[in-house]
């Protein structure tokens, strides 16, 4: 196969004998418009340097090479000022560019690695999720567990990289990992309204570590920060839903739990009133 460079240098003799190319041949050879290289002639970014024996300007070999690393540093996201100015840097030779260039190509390579693996985690998650039946999950969540409330749940967050995270681990948990996750949930609502009833003061020592491990229990299904948390906080007390059932274990238990997990994210650093999901 013949060499890039071969084929450059092929093309930039022209038909008559006459060294370099018209504007038209070398946009097409390094893929880019003809007013593209009128623009860059413009602004002196690449001037084409020969002439023809009629006095037309034309692109020459060298004209050519920094056509193309322009067109890598462009590619890396550098804008065109700034191309220029390194390029005319008076202390870097081409084979300074071409290390440049490699470097910052390699890198620019690991980012997007990166995120390609973050997407094809999240098209992983998305084919996951929870793994048990409807029948499953009334079985081991309670009777009054309403499996649609999964799909609910996906429609309100799916979008998120908290719900791609829920996914993937959901996806890897057994119906007894769901079982001992239905156990500690139940056992901590169990110590919410023991407290609630007892008067603990949202804020208190004893309040904030039932707080911490309300997110601890959320952390299994994704990375709850303090702020998040508040969220939920909110969220319990906010929601009807979720009013009525915490209510209906101990009267005024979702506005205990909205204060206690905000007072919780308080002591750590987070204004519970203006937390956002982050």
């Amino acid at each position: 196969m013949t060499s890039d460079a071969h084929r450059w240098e092929t093309a930039i003799t022209g038909p008559d004998g006459s060294d370099g190319l018209t504007v038209g041949r070398a946009a097409a050879l390094v893929g880019v418009s003809v007013k593209t290289l009128h623009h860059w002639d413009a602004i002196g970014l690449v001037r084409p340097s020969g002439r023809t024996w009629a006095g037309y300007r034309v692109y020459s070999g060298d004209d050519v090479a920094r056509i193309h690393r322009v067109l890598v540093y462009r590619e890396i996201g550098f804008p065109l000022a700034e191309i220029g100015r390194i390029l005319d840097d008076p202390g870097a030779g081409a084979r300074d560019h071409l290390r440049r260039q490699r470097a910052l190509l390699v890198e620019r390579i690991s980012r997007l690695r990166k995120m390609v693996g973050a997407v094809d985690r999240m098209l992983g998650a998305s084919s996951m999720g929870m793994r048990l039946t409807p029948e499953e999950q009334v079985e081991i969540f309670g009777d009054d567990w309403q499996p649609a409330w999964v799909d609910e749940a996906e429609d309100r967050w799916g979008d998120s990289a908290q719900w791609a995270q829920y996914a993937e681990r959901a996806g890897e948990m057994t119906p007894e990992d769901w079982k001992t996750v239905a156990a500690e949930t139940g056992a901590l609502n169990a110590d919410f309204a023991a407290a609630k009833r007892a008067g603990v003061t949202p804020g208190s020592v004893d309040a904030n570590a039932l707080a911490e491990r309300h997110r601890a229990l959320m952390s299994r299904y994704f990375d709850c920060t303090h702020s998040m948390h508040a969220c939920i906080g909110r969220m319990f007390a906010a929601d009807p839903r979720f009013a009525a059932h915490y209510d209906a274990v101990v009267p005024g238990l979702a506005v205990w739990l909205r204060d206690t997990i905000c007072a919780n994210a308080e002591a750590h650093g987070v204004d519970p009133e203006s937390a956002t999901w982050r």
